[in-house]
């Protein structure tokens, strides 16, 4: 039997090849036949997740509330050391060099991800500016919204700030950093569906890949260089906890 295993639409283009590696590796040391679902955007994560049997999911923290206390699933494990920050940039050549300079009416380039749109505008609360004060920019992808803004059809653009970091030598010349987050406990996780029977050994093939000869340059490559740790009820809970502060 084939399992599905789905992965957030919120991963760097380069990495594409990294996860099906990753989804290769994970089948052969647990001998567990596992089908990769890519979806190329949050509407189509949303209609996979309704339309077919999903055992195992990599979902942003988001995400992860709802699956966990509304649709069966427990989180297992996350990448050691690798919170969900964000950025907010500007163009280099703008007149916007600080937070206080981004104006109500301003436009937000950025792809579809809510945690990032949700810590951005906590993070614009320091200037006084709100969701209704600005006008949002949905674009394909994290490299589409740094597009915009260095052309000048955006004012800032929020990013997760590991894929900001993969962006090229030459698209980060042409924006400029305004503020980064600091969260730590705010995180990707993956997460296994109560009823799937093979949960313990998913999970313990999961935890130990950093071990795996093999699996060191796939870990480094998919940016999760000291792989995975596990994580309990209680710690989903509490990052769960911490996602509803940010929505108050």
């Amino acid at each position: 039997m084939t399992y599905n295993f789905l992965i957030a639409p919120d991963f760097a283009p380069e990495r594409f090849a990294g996860w099906h590696m990753l989804n290769t590796l994970l089948q052969r040391h647990s001998d567990i036949g596992l089908h990769l679902l890519t979806p190329a955007s949050h509407v189509e994560q949303e209609e996979l997740i309704a339309q077919k049997d999903i055992s195992i999911i990599y979902a942003n923290p988001f995400d992860a509330a709802a699956l966990i206390r509304k649709q069966g699933y427990r989180a297992i494990a996350r990448p050691v050391g690798k919170s969900d920050e964000m950025v907010i940039a500007a163009a280099e050549n703008s007149d916007i060099q600080c937070l206080e300079d981004i104006k109500a009416g301003s436009r937000v380039a950025m792809a579809n991800n809510r945690d990032v749109k949700l810590i951005g505008l906590r993070l614009l609360e320091a200037v006084d500016l709100t969701e209704a004060d600005l006008n949002f920019q949905i674009t394909e992808s994290y490299q589409a919204a740094a597009r915009e803004v260095i052309k000048g059809e955006a004012e800032v653009a929020f990013f997760l700030a590991d894929i900001f970091a993969g962006l090229s030598k030459l698209t980060h010349a042409q924006l400029n950093v305004l503020i980064e987050s600091d969260l730590a406990d705010i995180s990707h996780v993956l997460l296994v569906k109560e009823d799937f029977e093979h949960l313990e050994t998913i999970e313990k093939v999961i935890l130990s890949l950093q071990e795996l000869p093999e699996a060191q340059a796939l870990l480094n490559e998919l940016g999760f260089e000291r792989g995975f740790e596990a994580m309990d009820g209680e710690s989903a809970e509490f990052m769960i906890d911490l996602m509803e502060t940010l929505l108050d």
